[in-house]
């Protein structure tokens, strides 16, 4: 491996850290397009900022596209509170006016600057190791390496000082208020560290790969777990992983890396959604139809315990009484068997004591209604789940 291709898995993985970091609290607050949002209108600032300094390489233009990406939150906010629009709509208004005007201000002053529209949306992570930084004669490393790390240390350093004030403000803005903290400050503090990792990021991943480091790792780990320290190393997990996997595909497959990092990311979540254990689509369904099955369990009980005659107890007349198929019967009287629920003597079936016990408590729960006692009581007397 070249120390090219080992500095390009760096650069990646370092961004993929940087972003997963604010992108954690952007899908926690339900604002994660606003990622998208600022990634493109964050343009203007750049450009404008290459104007006064005639240096791509100026801090300024960090400062400036940052400043244009709090500018893009505060006219969202704006326009949402008028109550007039809903938040997508005004992103959808506010971030293409601000790229249209920022790809207007390249096509007008800077056809002859590296600084176009394909750099901006896609990047090239390729290149970054030839791009170095160079003090007093040494060689630092790939300047985008250099950026993306001094934004990472400082939005680590951010968030150890500030991570309860978040973690309050994301998941309860009213009770942060009242402890002193302002809601309206932590908010911005965010939008601004998301501006200057995607500025950070811009020159070597592009707009859409910062987006979906932003977003996917987050959003994936989102399906794991409801811890928050622990959504944020899952997070951070699944961005560097999707950022060195992709890598080798675009290095196998001879294609864009970005492409194939944002590739990888989407399979991640993708199998992540199918097979969370909670959460996934398999589980999801699995649990539906162990509810269905219990509910039909439950039908079942209380229909012996309301009938004492034999025919309607008959295990051959079951579907007639009970207006069941076939399968969903013998489903049903299987599971109520394994669960010591039901005695079966010459095809007439009767409850146990514990089915009977079951049922009275049941009928009580259907009678006060309490949606959690049936929860306790299917733990206390299933030992097997539909």
């Amino acid at each position: 491996m070249s120390s090219s291709q080992i500095e390009i898995q760096l650069i990646a993985s370092i961004v993929a850290i940087a972003c997963a970091i604010p992108g954690t609290f952007l899908v926690l607050r339900k604002m994660a397009m606003i990622s998208d949002a600022i990634s493109h209108s964050i343009l203007p600032g750049i450009v404008i900022g290459f104007f006064i300094t005639q240096d791509l390489n100026s801090p300024l233009l960090i400062i400036l596209a940052a400043l244009t990406g709090i500018l893009t939150v505060v006219l969202v906010e704006y326009i949402q509170k008028t109550g007039l629009v809903k938040e997508d709509t005004a992103i959808g208004l506010v971030f293409p006016i601000l790229f249209s005007i920022g790809v207007i201000l390249i096509a007008k002053n800077a056809n002859d600057v590296h600084l176009d529209v394909d750099a901006v949306l896609l990047g090239e992570l390729a290149f970054a190791p030839f791009d170095r930084m160079i003090i007093g004669g040494t060689d630092i490393g790939p300047k985008s390496l250099v950026i993306i790390g001094s934004i990472l240390v400082l939005t680590i350093i951010l968030l150890i000082a500030f991570f309860k004030e978040l973690k309050i403000s994301t998941f309860d803005a009213g009770l942060a208020a009242s402890l002193g903290f302002s809601p309206t400050i932590i908010h911005y503090g965010l939008m601004t560290v998301s501006s200057v990792t995607t500025v950070g990021a811009f020159d070597a991943v592009g707009a859409i790969l910062v987006v979906a480091l932003m977003i996917a790792p987050a959003a994936t780990a989102y399906l794991l777990t409801t811890d928050l320290k622990r959504m944020l190393l899952l997070a951070i997990v699944f961005g560097v992983t999707g950022a060195i996997a992709g890598y080798w595909l675009a290095h196998f497959l001879d294609a864009s890396i970005a492409g194939s990092i944002t590739t990888m990311l989407g399979i991640i979540f993708f199998l992540v959604y199918l097979f969370a254990p909670s959460k996934g689509v398999i589980a999801v369904i699995y649990r539906e139809r162990q509810q269905r099955t219990e509910v039909s369990l439950l039908t079942f009980l209380l229909h012996l315990k309301n009938h004492q005659e034999e025919e309607e107890r008959h295990v051959n007349h079951l579907n007639e009484h009970i207006n069941w198929q076939k399968v969903r019967s013998k489903t049903v009287v299987e599971l109520a068997q394994k669960n010591n629920m039901i005695l079966i003597d010459n095809g007439v079936v009767s409850l146990t004591a514990k089915g009977e016990e079951f049922t009275s408590l049941a009928i009580d729960y259907i009678i006060t209604n309490e949606d959690a006692k049936i929860e306790y009581m299917k733990d206390d007397f299933f030992l097997f789940r539909g």
